[in-house]
């Protein structure tokens, strides 16, 4: 058994516990051997460039990012427990009423924590994956009233612990809040020295561990840390774009992927997370591709019952362009987005839905919303 850490005491609501204190990366005494990761590590490379090259299917890359990115914040916010759907999401994106409002807060926080680090990897003057720049986006995904006290943006500054009804009976109890800042230069460190006998996608995997393993905020761990699968994803060229939905296969496979995360911390079990990661890279890449192609081919099956469509007009064409980024709308935000008149807008609704190609949501006269339903359904399979 591998040797991954130390334990110091550490207090906390009165109680005496043992803290956990990860030792730095990568792991020694034996180090991690190539033969343990080679071929899953092929495997997995493999099928991240298979989805890479599938992307060239549809007429925009952006109609794939909009779906693979929400459902990426949409699967890592549900494994934490929130209740939103992907229907909740695209609701509150059209300016509709939902009813869990808090839970797609937290998903939309999600979304512009991604994007906030994703704009500073992609530009010169960002910042790198650093722990400043994940206490940038913890700020943006605890913002809102469920993020208030939990120190937005801030290592946390007092003992955590994770699982059980108070620290004495404790599934983890991450290091000492004082230990917290040396341990996260550490992490950094090893993600950009050079370490050639290792992939990418194994530093990756190790990378998250000890984030998690080091738990550094009072909430939102979890999230920033599948964050930062993507982040070194992108810092690392290892997808051209966020295409992947990793925190599917994760939340299918929780009970595991917790499991491999503790048989680490207790067992010193790297081999089997890793093993476990690659599969998860590997699997999931793959769903992603079926999706691409499924999406694909619902699109220009849909678009060819368009265009041999007698009634069609140039704003029905336009607007059938539109909907795979605008899966719920009003007529009204179609004449906004067309910048037509609103008989002209209410003309392209009606051809797409004569089509059946989306359908009326309210059953009303007034204040009507549309659903490009075949659409929403691929996509929340």
């Amino acid at each position: 058994m591998r040797d991954t850490g130390t334990y110091v005491i550490s207090t906390t609501l009165g109680e005496s516990v043992r803290a956990f204190v990860p030792h730095p990366l990568p792991p020694i005494e034996p180090p991690l051997g190539p033969e343990c990761f080679v071929e899953a590590n092929r495997v997995a490379e493999l099928a991240l460039a298979r989805l890479s090259g599938v992307s060239g299917l549809v007429p925009s890359v952006e109609w794939l990012l909009y779906s693979a990115i929400r459902k990426e914040a949409l699967l890592t916010s549900q494994i934490e427990g929130t209740q939103a759907t992907l229907a909740d999401l695209f609701d509150d994106e059209a300016g509709f009423a939902v009813s869990n409002s808090d839970d797609v807060e937290e998903v939309t926080n999600y979304l512009r924590a991604f994007r906030l680090v994703q704009n500073n990897l992609r530009d010169p003057a960002g910042l790198p994956v650093s722990v400043r720049l994940l206490c940038d986006a913890h700020r943006l995904l605890l913002d809102g009233a469920r993020g208030a006290g939990k120190q937005p943006g801030e290592l946390r500054r007092s003992q955590n612990w994770i699982g059980g009804t108070r620290p004495g009976n404790a599934v983890h109890v991450p290091p000492p809040a004082e230990k917290v800042p040396a341990l996260l230069a550490d992490m950094e460190r090893f993600i950009h020295e050079p370490t050639p006998n290792m992939p990418p996608l194994v530093k990756v995997a190790l990378a998250h561990v000890q984030f998690e393993t080091i738990h550094p905020f009072l909430d939102g761990n979890g999230r920033i840390g599948r964050l930062l699968i993507a982040a070194l994803l992108e810092h690392w060229g290892l997808l051209s774009e966020p295409l992947m939905y990793l925190s599917g296969y994760l939340k299918q496979h929780q009970a595991e992927y917790y499991r491999r995360l503790s048989t680490v911390r207790t067992e010193g079990d790297w081999e089997g997370w890793v093993a476990f990661f690659l599969e998860a890279v590997a699997m999931a890449a793959a769903q992603a591709e079926r999706g691409i192609v499924a999406i694909a081919t619902l699109v220009a099956n849909d678009r060819r019952r368009l265009l041999a469509e007698a009634k069609a007009t140039p704003a029905s064409y336009r607007l059938f362009e539109m909907l795979p980024m605008m899966p719920r709308f009003t007529i009204e935000q179609v004449r906004q987005r067309l910048d037509t008149s609103f008989p002209t807008a209410n003309a392209a609704v009606k051809v797409l839905e004569n089509l059946g190609l989306v359908a009326e949501q309210t059953g009303q006269k007034k204040n009507r919303s549309y659903s490009y339903h075949g659409y929403i359904a691929l996509l929340t399979q």
